[in-house]
């Protein structure tokens, strides 16, 4: 290698000896900064990651590889003294290894000076340092593919004008081969075919972050193949002068046919190797997770997962098949036997086409493409199904796709998060199966139902008819399952009644009554308990046998890992359509419920009837406002019974309507609740001058013509949360990274009650955040500044997300159930009522008989109970989402993930939370100023510049040292003489 290096260092010292090093690394910065700041607009694109820097790389390398190589060996030639290197006493491997590391060398000084901009991008954002490792790599490997294509051109004439011209159309040959343009043309097979060949699609597959040893060795095999050519090539100029060999000259055709065709031949043998790789990216985003290994270990039974992809698609979206083929090949390894993957072209199988239609809803999406000479509609499949038992669910292109929109005609479209979307739908096709059949099938430990309950002679009807089928029930189940089920009911008023007083003070539960006109006390209470944990079991509101058998086996499923959980949603009934902001006026939550019924059971609810549906796992409360006692009960008590509450509230109510925006104060109804368990929504709003920007129409005075226009501007109403301001150490926050939280109020916590509960502070504002209890929403900009709102003097950090876990106390405790009738309510009235009954029914139409109500108090909760109060509701609207989607120029479903988080947190099923809000355009730059911006980007000039300059101060000192050096050598030498 001595003789390479010095061959290496020869030609350094040319590359810099004249102009040619720095024109060449000039104009790779000068465009490489163009390309990042102004083609692919970084701060407008706003995601912190460094692909603008390295997308236009392989086109970009073919013209500067080109330009590089072509002088190396047709200079040689043409001057003559080609001859003379072939006669050194070094042999022509070296030589071509030497000129080739000498060119690869610098490239990589120009890769380096570039590294300003992905540092940038760290300061300004969460960068993930994995996809810009392998992008840098992978811009050596194709430099090093190109490069010694350029050689073998060069090597072949004696002008560096053809060589160039011949070196850009070879490796724009191999570019295009792998880019859509002909991918698109020749369907799935002969597309991945193609992309195998092809640069530029391996280039991306390493730019991701992935290092897979095929990838690797594609670019290794190019260089191999080409580098050999040219040492080939060289030989047979050797020829011309000494033809007495022929023998010898058969021997190296022989030898350099092998060896290149055995370099591209193990290309097709390496495509079998798929687990030889490593994952650089943060998280392991493209390795199967240990969490969906666990999913996918708890399979009993085949899981099929069949992808319909049409041949012909849809051009940005065929890139994404081998890529989804890849993982699902990944879950077939993963599922050890368990998991059958299927990928199929329904339009070449009119029986698969007629199965997908007919039993999976499955149908193709109409697609406008445009191509070169005419614009047309492609029908084709790009669907993913998920099968387990009788369970089936389907993913199509919409829920597996990001689309970025840089203008009205370019897209970035990838791939959102693969393995959350497959994992979350195994999830569900697994829950669902088993949550059909026997609920004791996942556990594994004993459980018990205590029952409360007092005899069937003090028990008021209906009640010792549902006793009777109470036990009736128990007596099934523990059948069933006898060594995993057992029951025991007992009368807590019988002997001294200390098991009134334990369950009294264990759960709180308290005497029952029927009315208050019939204060006679009696129990009917059920306690399920197994595994150190307590679960109330709460009476059903129909008080019948159907409805105690489902509330039983809710509460059995509760114990019972891998089943279906049971969301009740409460949300405020829509608003009228929004003429100015064309959807709602923040009363939606479709999108919300959308999401939640993609990985639970989701029962919608009023809470009217003062009770949570009784199969309810969770209760979630978005948007209350004015909710009466009977409401602010059931809330109380599904708390009291150990489940868990998330409130997402605000004081004020939002109106987008009109063409401006307008709020009101709105009492939610709970802030007297709130109040007793120690936590209080104030009455404000907070503003923060870290917030998103938000399209506000802004009235302009034009010489004393007003004119109304709509402009994107900073709104400090919205508080743009960053991962300084989330708890990094729960998992509801952990992995969000940012959130816009649309008009929140503030939380407050009385430290003292709650002094003996886990306090955890979810999501606050930054620092210099301020609330103002005003109702004026529209900016005034020439009054206060660029925020458009006066700064109040209560600056600092805001808490708008907490958790609270412990034992609550119910302000209902001492009182009388709400939901018991009203005792005001006189026999008299009773007989005026009944005066004014409708005359014109008959005696014999039967009185429909409304069953009684039996209520009681639990006055306090278990250790167990959660609440979870968000301080907006408006942040989780179709239209926030939409407005912040419009800011964002994609998908934008922070607010969505933060819920489904609280949820499997509450839930205990939290398998997912480490997949989830891994979205390819998740990671968001900082909220920075038009200055800071400005600053930057000067910043990144300025720095590419004094990188030039440094490059040659270091290559002036160099060449200034070894003149040092031969002045030396030749004075001592004359010296001697």
């Amino acid at each position: 290698m001595g003789e390479v290096t010095r061959v290496a260092r020869r030609e350094l010292a040319a590359f810099f000896g004249s102009p040619v090093a720095y024109i060449f690394i000039g104009t790779f910065l000068a465009v490489c900064l163009f390309v990042f700041f102004w083609v692919d607009a970084f701060f407008s694109r706003n995601i912190a990651d460094a692909r603008p820097l390295f997308e236009w790389m392989p086109v970009l390398l073919i013209f500067l590889c080109a330009a590089l190589s072509m002088r190396l060996w047709s200079e040689e030639r043409r001057a003559g003294t080609l001859e003379t290197l072939l006669t050194l006493p070094v042999a022509t491997p070296k030589l071509v290894l030497g000129k080739f590391l000498a060119a690869l060398g610098l490239v990589a000084i120009a890769l380096a000076l570039t590294l300003p901009l992905p540092i940038t991008v760290s300061l300004l954002g969460p960068l993930d340092w994995g996809p810009v490792i392998g992008a840098y790599l992978a811009t050596l490997l194709l430099a090093a593919a190109y490069l010694s294509i350029g050689l073998f051109i060069s090597s072949r004439t004696d002008n560096p004008i053809v060589a160039l011209i011949g070196s850009a159309l070879v490796c724009g040959v191999f570019y295009l081969l792998g880019s859509p343009a002909l991918t698109s043309l020749v369907g799935h097979s002969g597309g991945e075919i193609l992309r195998l060949i092809g640069s530029g699609s391996r280039f991306e597959s390493i730019t991701r972050g992935v290092i897979d040893l095929r990838d690797l060795y594609y670019y290794l095999s190019i260089v191999g193949a080409f580098l050999a050519l040219t040492v080939y090539s060289l030989e047979r100029l050797r020829w011309a002068e000494h033809a007495a060999s022929p023998r010898r000259h058969h021997r190296w055709t022989l030898i350099t046919g092998l060896t290149v065709a055995n370099l591209i031949a193990a290309n097709l043998w390496m495509q079998g190797v798929t687990n030889v790789r490593t994952d650089l990216t943060e998280g392991n985003l493209y390795t199967i997770s240990d969490a969906t290994r666990n999913y996918l270990g708890q399979l009993q039974e085949p899981l099929l997962i069949r992808g319909y992809f049409s041949a012909e698609t849809h051009p940005l979206l065929a890139p994404l098949v081998p890529q989804l083929r890849d993982l699902l090949e990944e879950y077939q390894i993963a599922g050890k036997g368990k998991v059958r993957v299927e990928i199929v072209d329904p339009q070449q199988s009119p029986e698969l086409e007629r199965e997908a239609g007919e039993q999976y809803g499955i149908r193709p999406v109409a697609f406008q493409t445009a191509s070169k000479y005419q614009s047309a509609v492609v029908n084709s499949y790009f669907d993913i199904l998920v099968k387990y038992g009788d369970q089936f669910e389907t993913l199509g292109f919409q829920d597996l796709i990001d689309v970025k929109v840089r203008s009205e005609t370019d897209l970035d479209v990838r791939l959102r998060n693969p393995e959350y979307d497959l994992t979350r739908t195994i999830k569900k096709v697994l829950y669902g199966y088993q949550g059909g059949g026997d609920v004791f099938t996942n556990i594994s430990k004993p459980l018990q139902l205590k029952g409360y309950i007092s005899p069937a002679d003090q028990l008021p009807e209906p009640l010792p008819a549902l006793r009777a089928d109470l036990e009736s029930v128990l007596s099934e189940l523990q059948a069933q399952a006898p060594d995993t089920f057992s029951f025991e009911i007992q009368d807590p008023g019988a002997g001294d009644g200390s098991l009134a007083k334990t369950i009294q003070e264990e759960y709180g539960f308290e005497p029952l009554v029927i009315s208050l006109l019939d204060p006679t006390p009696f129990y009917f209470y059920m306690v399920l308990e197994g595994d150190d944990q307590r679960i109330p079991i709460p009476l059903p509101e129909a008080l019948d046998r159907a409805g105690l058998s489902r509330a039983i086996e809710a509460g059995i499923k509760r114990f019972a890992p891998g089943v279906m959980r049971t969301v009740a949603l409460y949300t405020p009934t829509p608003a009228p359509t929004n003429p100015y902001m064309g959807g709602p006026q923040g009363g939606d939550y479709g999108l919300l419920q959308q999401s939640l019924q993609e990985s639970f059971s989701l029962r919608d609810t009023d809470l009217s009837s003062g009770q949570v549906p009784e199969e309810a796992d969770l209760l979630m409360v978005v948007g209350p406002e004015a909710l009466d006692e009977k409401q602010q009960f059931a809330i109380d008590q599904f708390l009291m019974q150990g489940g868990t509450v998330i409130l997402a509230a605000s004081s004020f109510n939002i109106d987008l309507g009109g063409g401006s925006i307008s709020a009101r104060k709105a009492p939610t109804g709970l802030e007297d609740w709130l109040d007793h368990q120690g936590i209080r929504l104030e009455p404000s709003l907070v503003l923060d001058p870290q917030n998103t920007p938000f399209p506000i129409p802004v009235q302009r005075d034009v010489g004393g013509f007003v004119v109304q226009e709509i402009q994107t501007l900073d709104y400090p109403y919205f508080p743009d949360v960053r991962s300084d301001g989330l708890a990094e150490d729960n998992g509801m926050t952990s992995n969000l990274g940012q959130i816009t939280m649309n008009w929140s109020s503030p939380i407050t916590i009385d430290a003292e009650k709650n002094a003996s509960r886990a306090i955890t502070k979810l999501i606050r504002s930054s620092a210099s955040a301020w609330t103002s209890d005003s109702a004026e929403m529209q900016p005034d900009f020439e009054a206060h500044g660029g925020l458009g709102f006066p700064v109040g003097d209560d600056e600092g950090r805001k808490l708008l997300a907490v958790a609270v876990e412990g034992r609550f106390q119910s302000p209902f405790a001492g009182k009388p159930s709400p939901l018991l009738p009203d005792a005001s309510v006189a026999p008299a009235d009773e007989a005026e009522d009944a005066d004014t009954a409708d005359p014109t029914a008959t005696a014999d139409e039967p009185e429909t008989a409304q069953a009684p109500v039996i209520s009681g108090v639990v006055e306090s909760s278990p250790e167990s109970a959660r609440l979870i109060l968000i301080g907006s509701s408006s942040f989780l609207t179709d239209t926030a989402i939409s407005l912040a989607n419009e800011a964002t120029q994609t998908r934008y479903l922070k607010p969505i993930e933060l819920v489904q988080n609280a949820v499997e947190w509450s839930l205990e099923d939290r398998g997912l939370l480490a997949l989830r809000g891994r979205g390819q355009f998740s990671r968001m730059l900082e909220p920075v100023g038009q200055q800071t911006r400005l600053f930057w980007e000067s910043l990144n000039y300025v720095l590419a510049l004094a990188g030039l300059a440094l490059v040659y101060l270091l290559y002036r000192q160099s060449r200034a040292r070894r003149e040092r050096a031969y002045a030396d050598i030749l004075g001592n030498g004359g010296t001697q003489s």
